[in-house]
């Protein structure tokens, strides 16, 4: 597979000066922020208070709005957004809305509007390495399914890549690891020798940090 940045993946995937952008799963703001800096408009969503309170904290920027939401209830009129998109969010959806998820993102979408839905695969050394902490196995699955299922949307493309993730230090990857999910932080430092053992041999050595494989896989959707 194709070895690419999932920064550059979206912009050249979308065509994003003008448009209307609802980021459902938004995490700290880092994508909505570089969305806009190519011309969006965006509306990040996002549930977590960690989450919210990180992108709350960060400077703010001309085009970025964040707001407190789920993606099976999104705050947003009908037929608003040029483009929906869920980057590693849909599998954090509660796999019983996962599908009404995906209805409230066809509901916001203007006619010529897609849904663009980017979502680790569950393989490679980066994965291998989270698992011990949360095995997603199962909820990425069941999220691949939604897609596949989901009346209201009609697939466009379908294309995998794989991404290198970058880490400092082994505390910046315990910090990405439980900042979207609170339950992870005792699970993390009860087994953190062996993540600090697995990190180590997984990894790549580099002068800035480390770096490790991870599989990604996006799909384009459209209103049915």
């Amino acid at each position: 597979m194709d070895r690419r940045r999932n920064a550059d993946v979206i912009v050249e995937t979308l065509a994003l000066e003008g448009k209307r952008v609802i980021d459902v799963g938004c995490g700290d703001g880092h994508l909505a922020r570089h969305m806009a800096g190519f011309g969006a408009r965006v509306l990040g969503v996002e549930c977590s208070p960690r989450q919210l309170a990180k992108a709350r904290a960060a400077a703010p920027m001309d085009r970025v709005t964040i707001v407190e939401g789920v993606g099976q209830s999104l705050p947003v009129p009908s037929g608003e957004a040029d483009y929906v998109v869920f980057f590693n969010s849909l599998h954090h959806v509660p796999v019983a809305v996962m599908g009404q998820a995906l209805q409230e993102a066809a509901r916001v979408l203007r006619p010529s509007g897609a849904v663009y839905v980017s979502e680790p695969v569950a393989e490679g050394k980066f994965f291998e390495t989270c698992r011990p902490v949360d095995d997603e196995t199962e909820v990425r699955t069941r999220a691949y399914r939604a897609l596949q299922s989901c009346p209201a949307l009609q697939p466009v493309r379908e294309f995998r890549y794989v991404h290198t993730v970058q880490m400092r230090t082994f505390d910046a990857f315990r910090e990405r690891l439980i900042s979207a999910n609170v339950e992870r932080e005792a699970r993390f430092d009860a087994i953190k020798d062996e993540l600090r053992t697995l990190f180590e041999t997984n990894g790549r050595r580099t002068d800035t940090g480390w770096e490790f494989d991870q599989p990604m896989r996006v799909n384009l959707l459209e209103r049915a």
